[in-house]
């Protein structure tokens, strides 16, 4: 009997409508008039950032950085693990250029949730909250991006135009409810700035091009509205807007048309060779990008890396999602994980390289794991019997580094078969009261919701001291 085929996180209409622009077509002040924020909120802020790579399907564990191989044959798969530069330390033998580099990270292999539906799960790692359904991707409370976002923006922090969270997503996937976004009772204003598209496209472009007509009266797509940069200035120049504008639509309007945010978007003033490193993909620009938008002062840049942008073979699927149903998961992983393996160790490289590991900290991983035991069914791509994993909320695995952390460690473990942590469990809760503390934003801080009610943005969790600066 073929299973249907499992959809993973699927896109659907952002709820986000900027009504009609003004007569200059520049109608974006309220994405600057935010309520009055408590007068704590980042009064702490520090000069840091944080990537964020996000791999939406649910990455898996024991493929990955959590393999078992004294495991019985139908849980530990066919992949097995190599020697890194850190004794101890093993991972796929799909990662070779990570092993080379272990030292400058640290695998956290006991995160846990209990949330296996994608909605559900995308909800309870992008909020820090139990959501009220455990499907469907709307939030029902805000992301921490949109936390993020509005204490920023409040503290007015970081160069002249630059939003201070940015998402990178495939085209027609930009939509802010997709990956559980939305900013819920905080207000659509407060989520991250979209660059949809693959940025490894030769065609993949952000600056001098005109607006398009459908962005004359909507505002759908940011990243038309970026390309429209150029035209937007000299057409406000020449009309005096500038100079009548308030304070809230000039911050819009440099948003868009600064040049130092045109030149973070630009990948192409990187050397070719540099390029190269990372990967001509989706994956590898995208981690590009990345790195240059922290540089330039971006500080909070989400990096959705679900298809590597390359022809993808009938035995494989769009993201991380890899049921029996639909993919061959090991024929899927030969084809999904050396752009990966690419990619996330040249960023990491990078961030070291260039002095940007002492104030970024980078984040890697998906909703979920994988059940720890192999199923086989007939996928609905090949229609032959072929070998994969579900969802697991039960146990997950993630990297991080730099933050001036200590590195070359593993936080946590699971049990022999990979199926529920052992050893220190910890929830995506402890892994955002990390990242408020990186950023300096007391993660007990509260907002009110939609009633009036003080809502804290984390309501439990406690940064892990694996993950803290040392020294």
């Amino acid at each position: 009997m073929r299973l249907k085929r499992c959809p993973g996180p699927v896109s659907r209409r952002s709820f986000l409508q900027a009504g009609a622009l003004a007569a200059t077509g520049l109608g974006l002040s309220d994405l600057f008039r935010l309520e009055t924020i408590a007068k704590q909120a980042g009064k702490n802020l520090r000069d840091t950032s944080v990537i964020f790579v996000w791999l939406p399907g649910g990455p898996p564990h024991m493929e990955t950085y959590d393999m078992k191989p004294d495991a019985p044959a139908d849980y530990r798969g066919i992949f097995r693990p190599i020697k890194t530069n850190v004794p101890g330390i093993e991972i796929c033998e799909l990662f070779p250029r990570q092993a080379k580099i272990a030292d400058k990270f640290t695998i956290v292999r006991s995160c846990h949730h209990t949330f296996a539906d994608h909605g559900g799960g995308h909800k309870r790692f992008m909020t820090g909250r139990l959501p009220a359904e455990p499907t469907g991707f709307v939030n029902d409370a805000p992301a921490v991006t949109s936390y993020i976002s509005k204490i920023f923006n409040e503290q007015h922090t970081g160069p002249k135009g630059m939003p201070p969270c940015v998402l990178g997503t495939d085209g027609g996937r930009s939509q802010i409810d997709t990956f559980s976004l939305g900013a819920a009772w905080l207000g659509s204003v407060n989520t991250p700035f979209v660059v949809g598209g693959d940025p490894a496209s030769p065609t993949f472009k952000v600056q001098n091009l005109g607006l398009t007509p459908d962005m004359e009266t909507r505002l759908d797509d940011r990243l038309h509205l970026l390309q429209g940069m150029d035209r937007l200035r000299r057409d406000a120049d020449r009309s005096g807007l500038m100079a009548a504008m308030d304070q809230y639509s000039q911050r819009a309007f440099d948003m868009l048309t600064s040049e130092p945010v045109r030149v973070a978007f630009d990948l192409s003033r990187e050397p070719q060779a540099v390029r190269e490193r990372y990967g001509m993909n989706a994956y590898g620009q995208r981690g590009l990008m990345a790195r240059r938008l922290v540089e330039a002062g971006c500080r909070f840049v989400t990096m959705v890396w679900e298809h590597p942008g390359t022809t993808m073979p009938k035995y494989a699927t769009y993201n991380w999602d890899s049921h029996a149903v639909n993919c061959h998961m090991f024929d899927d992983a030969h084809w999904r994980f050396p752009p990966y393996d690419q990619a996330v160790s040249a960023l990491i490289e990078d961030l070291y390289a260039r002095g940007l590991d002492e104030k970024t900290l980078l984040v890697v991983t998906g909703e979920f794991g994988r059940t720890p035991r192999i199923t086989n069914v007939v996928g609905s791509q090949t229609g032959v019997m072929q070998p994969g994993r579900d969802h697991w909320p039960q146990a997950m695995s993630f990297i991080v580094a730099g933050a001036k952390m200590r590195t070359g460690q593993i936080v946590g473990a699971t049990n022999s078969r990979g199926e529920h942590p052992v050893e220190r469990p910890l929830s995506p809760n402890d892994l955002w009261a990390t990242v408020y503390q990186h950023l300096g934003i007391d993660w007990e801080m509260s907002f009110p919701d939609h009633t009036g009610r003080p809502m804290p943005i984390l309501p439990f969790g406690e940064p892990i001291p694996e993950l803290l600066p040392v020294g």
